[in-house]
């Protein structure tokens, strides 16, 4: 076990899945020479050369077709577009062309890649820089999308996204690259997409997350400890495929649940959340489930206001009051 940033951590797993398989390379806006904005791809370039990292244009749908086109050709691509904000750019190659192949192929063309970017407010980042799109991206079948919160889970999910046959959208959180945790040095250390962690035990009501919110609702927990409610916090880890078998579980010993996304609440992910739960969680069930989310507006520049409207532990706990009241 290592101690490693979030971000070191998902250098770790890309140095490791590169030296590994020499069909995979990177590519990206300033990923090489410049080590990534965010320093995820630092040291790669002079390691691998600049055919396995290699710095683009800027311009999202090309790369992103490009992606599609060299894992039908054999490679295992890796792409990082900047920020999710720019997502819909890629939205064509995505919906059109990459989920679609295994279904229209018969399973005789295999599309693995992996979609690297990341998302998220609070860091003053405005309106253009720190949306969270995981709806818009779990809404699409034939992709799988995935969001870990902790290093360990970032390198491990990483180099499951980079050895599966299907597209895999890796959803990275900008508050999370500083996280230090204890992190597998081994090479082969894989967390498998699509199973949750139940991170906290409770007993009174079930809170699902992923991201950074799993952080906020731990935090929540801890305070509804001092309110004599012992919360269970489940990371789902993946947003699509979805471990219902885990929300079931969770829900038929707690009889509550809330559902915290950092998207937009209207059609947003945790409405999905909600959906589920419902259908399949509704007879044990003792309150319609509760939904935290961003609000429906744009995220403003201005710190305390960008505050004010991101869904945080407080806005959890309250949330959890209500339910079980």
């Amino acid at each position: 076990m290592s101690l490693m940033r979030y971000a070191e951590a998902l250098n770790a797993a890309l140095r490791e899945e590169m030296q590994r398989d020499p069909s995979v390379f990177i590519f990206g806006e300033d990923i090489g020479r410049y080590g990534g904005v965010f320093k995820v791809t630092r040291g790669l370039m002079e390691e691998f050369g600049e055919s396995r990292v290699r710095d683009t244009p800027i311009s999202e749908q090309a790369l992103t077709a490009m992606a599609v086109t060299a894992a039908m050709s054999g490679t295992r691509p890796i792409l990082e577009i900047m920020y999710a904000d720019f997502i819909p750019l890629t939205l064509d190659a995505l919906v059109n062309q990459a989920s679609i192949y295994d279904y229209i192929w018969k399973g005789q063309v295999a599309m693995p890649f992996v979609l690297r970017t990341q998302g998220g407010g609070g860091a003053g980042a405005g309106a253009q820089h720190s949306k969270a799109l995981d709806a818009m991206l779990a809404h699409i079948p034939g992709i799988k999308v995935v969001a870990p919160a902790t290093p360990a889970d970032a390198k491990g999910m990483l180099k499951s996204a980079i050895r599966d046959r299907q597209p895999v959208v890796f959803l990275e959180h900008k508050l999370l690259y500083n996280m230090r945790a204890e992190v597998p040095d081994d090479a082969d250390f894989l967390v498998p997409l699509g199973k949750a962690a139940t991170v906290r035990e409770g007993e009174h009501v079930s809170i699902f997350a992923t991201s950074r919110m799993v952080h906020e609702s731990l935090k929540a927990a801890e305070a509804l400890e001092k309110d004599g409610i012992l919360a269970e916090v489940v990371d789902l880890r993946s947003l699509r495929p979805l471990d219902v078998g885990a929300i079931k579980a969770s829900v038929a010993k707690t009889n509550h649940a809330v559902a915290v996304n950092e998207g937009w609440r209207f059609c947003g992910y945790a409405s999905e959340l909600s959906a589920t739960i419902m259908e399949l969680c509704f007879d044990d069930l003792d309150a319609p489930v509760a939904r935290v989310t961003l609000p429906d507006m744009a995220i403003p520049y201005s710190e305390p206001l960008e505050m004010a409207v991101l869904p945080n532990a407080d806005k959890i706990r309250d949330a959890v009051l209500k339910t079980v009241a």
